[in-house]
Formats: structure tokens, sequence, C-alpha cells
């Protein structure tokens, strides 16, 4: 049996995709019988899991917290091996927590074995305001820390390597790709069907997109959208993630004859939201990198075998051409996204194959089994 401490800047019920993650690898080491303890500032009371320990310790996860953290710590045997979801954002001082990078380094010299999960690496450099510019340069302080505290980087998408490797200085650090899960279990058929009923009249076929609409994401949908709810087919549209009522309202502004066809189910359950996503026909999905392994919105639709158009960015990985496990458009071709989409609308056996194959590489590749797999055999 191992002792795992997995350190994160959110977990339920907190809402997000680090949150998500963290939850299903806690709970799939554990059901494997290893003993995990997960620290964090905040979390809610819910059914136990044997060998799950959740630690609402953190606080801000200033100097102070840190040092009491350190104090917990040290009640179990050394050496500890620490697994720390990574997202420079997360972590508070407005996603300069120098601290706690400087801490991490403490850990690491006195024994402990640091293990990096990078969810995401740094800020880009470019053009904005001097925050900014003054962020990224830190962040990269930053990554040089956490880099030199870890035994491992675990990542979650390939594309992170060229971009972590510079800041190793020169140390042949092991890094390796662990990809993101869905974030729901399989949906019941039945649900699934009463949720369909609810939200799509007589037989109209039900678009989703499942996101936390930012800018950059509902810019790319507002000139993608019209062209599929003005189709012959009048399709419904459900909008899942924080923020869809948000987004709906906008949408209705400036498309008030869809109002019957819009809507938006708000803060669902694990079990509801994937009843919701098997209910939809097709997902309409860009992104402004591109479609990657590390979207859990992505996931947790291949996971109930739900076909989507997608974008193809600079993250992308050569794996979703050569499996053709979505249906992928330029980024900066509108038109054909819409195109597509509104074909597939049409043709009911396509999305049959687009989904099966979208099913099988999730099954073969992003299953949260292997990702438990992959961490217990490092």
């Amino acid at each position: 049996m191992s002792v795992w401490h997995i350190v994160t800047s959110e977990y339920p019920p907190d809402v997000g995709g680090v949150s998500d993650y963290t939850r299903q690898v806690a709970e799939g080491l554990a059901r494997m019988g290893d003993e995990v303890h997960v620290w964090c500032p905040r979390a809610a009371e819910g059914p136990a899991t044997p060998g799950l320990h959740v630690h609402p310790d953190l606080g801000h996860i200033g100097p102070a917290d840190l040092k009491r953290f350190d104090e917990r710590l040290n009640a179990f045997p050394a050496p500890r091996r620490l697994l720390v979801q990574w997202v420079p954002h997360g972590f508070g001082y407005h996603s300069m927590n120098v601290w706690f990078c400087v801490w991490l380094a403490r850990r690491a010299r006195a024994g402990d074995a640091i293990e990096l999960m990078v969810h995401e690496p740094y800020l880009e450099f470019r053009r904005g305001p001097l925050r900014h510019l003054a962020m990224a340069c830190v962040h990269r302080l930053m990554t040089m820390v956490l880099l030199r505290a870890s035994r491992k980087v675990w990542m979650s998408i390939p594309a992170w390597e060229p971009l972590l490797r510079p800041y190793a200085l020169g140390r042949d650090l092991p890094m390796q790709w662990l990809p993101v899960p869905g974030c729901v279990a399989d949906a019941s058929a039945a649900h699934a069907a009463a949720i369909r009923l609810k939200y799509s009249a007589h037989g109209r076929p039900l678009l989703g997109h499942f996101g936390s609409y930012g800018m950059e994401v509902t810019r790319l949908l507002d000139t993608r959208l019209a062209p599929l709810m003005e189709d012959p087919l009048a399709p419904s549209l459900l909008l899942l993630g924080s923020g869809g009522e948000r987004y709906r309202d906008t949408l209705l502004d400036r498309h008030p004859s869809w109002s019957t066809r819009v809507h938006a189910a708000g803060y669902l359950s694990a079990d509801d939201l994937s009843a919701h996503i098997a209910a939809c026909d097709l997902f309409v999905q860009p992104y402004p990198d591109g479609i990657s392994s590390r979207r859990t919105s992505a996931m947790a639709c291949l996971s109930q075998a739900r076909p989507l158009v997608t974008t193809k960015g600079h993250l992308t990985e050569a794996l979703w051409l050569e499996h053709e496990a979505v249906v992928l458009v330029d980024l900066a071709d509108s038109t054909a996204f819409a195109r597509v989409a509104v074909q597939l609308l049409h043709d009911r056996g396509a999305r049959q194959r687009v989904a099966r194959r979208g099913r099988l590489l999730y099954q073969s590749a992003f299953a949260v089994d292997r990702v438990i797999s992959a961490l217990r055999a490092a």
C-alpha cells in the first residue's frame, strides 16, 4: 500500500477541471487500496470513501498556512510522496504565489518526493497590461523553482514538455503525459431520455455545449451557432456548465426568436451532468487553442459516446486526426465549422460513427483507470 499526499488548490465543492480531476484521482487511488490524503483550501462533507482523507487546511496558502501545513505533514512518516496539482492561477496571490513554490523546494530538500502534475504551465508573453508581463516573468521563476524541487513531472498534454524543459536548466527530469479523464460516470439511458424530452420538443435534434463560457469561447460560439440554430431542423440548444445561464441570456438578447429553443441547465451533480450530456445529439466545442487532452469538457462528452465538432489549434495532438475521434475544423474557419455541424445534424449514421470512434479512443487512452495505473507504476 502506498501513501499519497495530494496538494491541490481546488476540490469539491469547488467547480472546475482541477477539482474534478483531483477528486477522480484521489478516489481511484483509494479504490486500489492506497491511503490518500488530499490537502486543499476547502471541502464539503460527503460520503466517506475508505482510504481517502480530505484535509481542508490550506486556507489562503500563505506563509502562516504553509507553516501549519508543515506541522500536519510532519506527523506522517517520512519520506512523504506529494502529488501537486499545478496551475499557476490556482494558488492565490494574483497567481504569483512564490511562497508556495519555495515551500515545496524546502520539502524536497528535507527528503519528501515531489511529483508535479502540470495542468497549465505559465502565462504566455503577449501584448497587454504591464501586470500581465510581470505575471509571466514570475510564473517562469516559479516554474524553475518547482522543476528543481520535483523528482517527476506529469503533464495534462504533451505540448507542455517543450515549454517546461528549458526551465529544468539542463536537468534530466522525467516528464510524462498523463491524460485528463472525463468528469462524469456513465449515464442511465432512462434518465437521459427524460432529459431529452424536457429540452427538445417534437423530436427536434438537441445540440449541446459544455464549458465555462469564458469570453474567448463565447466569441467562437457566437460566429458558429446562428447557421445551426436557423437550419430547417430547428434544433434546440442545451448549455451545460457554470456560466451557461448568463450566456443563454446573451444569446436570447440577440436572437429573441430562439427563446423556446435555448436552455441552460445550471449547476448539476455528476450523475445529472452525465445524463444531460448523454441526452444531446451533437456537441459543438470550439476551443481557442484547439481540442487537446486537457479539455475535461471534451473528455466528458467522449466518455458518454457523444459526437463532437471541434477546432484544431496549436495544442491539438496528432491522435485526434489519427483516430478520427472527433470532427476537426480549422480554428479560423467558422463557416466550415457550422457547415460540418449541420451535415451531422442531418446524418444520424455519421454521428454514430464519430461517437463510436470517440468512445473507443477515450476508453483506450483517457479513462481514469489508465491514469491511476500510470501513477501507481511510477
